[in-house]
């Protein structure tokens, strides 16, 4: 039985976990499927190479596998959860949700399960819901996976999309615990701006373009976007509301131990660090390995900072994302 809200929740982060697709695909590679260029590429978004999904591997498969991993460092086992939280624009399919399916393939019933889809910013998303639940019934176990099949989603002859993008998933176990306990969510705001939804896109499937029995698949069943509005309005949302959140608890940038922002494209990284004035080796980029992986990338890049040595006992981390609808949001965590 799940028992009545309390106001003594501490968000405690048990366990991360990653995961990548085996195959690579570098800038070499896209050279001979696109008209580019090794340097094009690199010089614009500082992304070397990313992992794409086997034939067959879809999002529920990359989320199992980031899970195991969370799980086994949380020392907690599949069935201890009460709640798997998946944050996904890229699911297995439209119904069963992704975390259903991620449900099933763990071997396990009866938990909550649901989707979110807030695009790259998903995972702060889900770790927003996560929280919620947490608040109403403290003794919850949460699974929160973000994985996204991206790829699936790139169309291939547009050379100005398909270099961006990358597949992978990460996850995170967050439960109840003391309120001295690290690593621990301090807090996290959220945002989001559906007048600027054009401006990023993929609007094929949805019931205002809707599948058609035996129609071609178009351009707008893939990712669209203006790279140059999507960049501003980016660096602007993340810095405002990552300034906004270390206002809030009494903090200010020179606090920040690691800056883990969403790993759009080195350029945004870049921005944003330098308008949060965070000296370049305290911000963790991963970009060059993944790419973009949407609501994925944060999670990847929490995981392996650990994994890495980057985030240290005591470290405060400050994790600002920003995605299409507009979304964006800023986490904060004290590890």
């Amino acid at each position: 039985m799940l028992t009545p809200p309390s106001m003594n929740t501490h968000f405690i982060l048990r366990g991360f976990g990653h995961y990548a697709p085996e195959r690579v695909l570098t800038n070499a590679d896209l050279e001979k499927i696109v008209e580019t260029t090794d340097e094009w590429i690199t010089s614009r978004t500082g992304i070397k190479e990313r992992h794409i999904v086997a034939e067959g591997e879809t999002s529920s498969d990359m989320g199992l596998q980031a899970a195991r991993k969370a799980l086994a460092a949380a020392g907690m086992d599949a069935s201890d959860l009460t709640h798997i939280v998946f944050a996904t624009f890229t699911p297995d399919y439209v119904i069963p949700s992704a975390a259903c399916v991620l449900q099933e393939k763990l071997g396990i019933a009866g938990q909550v399960c649901l989707d979110v889809q807030a695009a790259c910013s998903g995972f702060l998303y889900a770790m927003e819901t996560a929280r919620g639940y947490l608040a109403l019934h403290p003794q919850s176990k949460i699974l929160v996976v973000a994985s996204e099949a991206l790829t699936s989603r790139v169309n291939w002859e547009d050379r100005a999309t398909c270099v961006l993008f990358g597949d992978a998933a990460g996850a995170a176990v967050l439960t109840n615990g003391d309120a001295d306990e690290t690593p621990r969510v301090v807090d996290i705001m959220l945002g989001a701006d559906g007048a600027l939804g054009d401006l990023l896109t993929v609007r094929g499937g949805g019931s205002a373009i809707a599948y058609k029995l035996g129609q071609a698949v178009g351009e707008e069943y893939f990712v669209e976007f203006l790279g140059r509005e999507v960049f501003k309005h980016a660096v602007r949302h993340m810095t405002a509301i990552s300034e906004a959140l270390l206002a809030k608890h009494g903090l200010t940038k020179a606090d920040v131990d690691v800056l883990i922002p969403h790993q759009a494209n080195y350029r945004i990284i870049d921005a944003v660090g330098r308008k949060l004035e965070v000296p370049v080796e305290r911000v963790f980029s991963n970009v060059d390995r993944y790419g973009n992986t949407s609501a994925a990338s944060v999670p990847v890049a929490l995981s392996e900072a650990l994994d890495l040595g980057v985030i240290k006992p005591g470290h405060r981390v400050l994790v600002p994302t920003f995605g299409g609808g507009f979304t964006w949001g800023a986490m904060l965590l004290q590890f």
